[in-house]
């Protein structure tokens, strides 16, 4: 299986952090599906050129949050994620999103208005 995730090596972004990112995004939205076999450790480290330990962080932080089960021989599945869980992951995916958004903007002095305006502005543009 051939996963959809996008790395940015401009990004300060940790590199496991973003595909921990994408991945949980992925479960969460329901785009992968409980019971789903993902790629081998190595095999995703070869895909998204990483190492085999930055995957392996990855899959742990999120077998730890109950979003991945790993069969010892048989590989690593998505859990079952019940409504409300689902519900609270999408969520924090979110505000974790809105939190890293904020903290660029002051890094580059943006003032609260103007923060303010580019949300709305965001908003618009994908909900219009």
């Amino acid at each position: 299986m051939r996963l959809p995730i996008q790395i940015n090596e401009q990004s300060a972004e940790p590199l496991y952090h973003q595909i921990e990112v994408q991945l949980r995004a992925l479960i969460v939205s329901g785009q992968l599906m409980e019971g789903t076999l993902l790629p081998s450790i190595r095999e995703l480290a070869q895909t998204v050129k990483c190492s085999v330990i930055t995957i392996k962080r990855v899959y742990n932080d999120l077998e730890a949050e109950g979003l991945l089960r790993t069969r010892q021989g048989t590989g690593t599945y998505v859990a079952q994620v019940g409504e409300q869980e689902r519900g609270r992951h999408r969520l924090a995916a979110v505000i974790e999103a809105l939190e890293q958004a904020v903290i660029a903007g002051k890094r580059v002095q943006c003032t609260e208005v103007e923060l303010e305006t580019m949300f709305k502005e965001a908003m618009n543009k994908h909900f219009d």
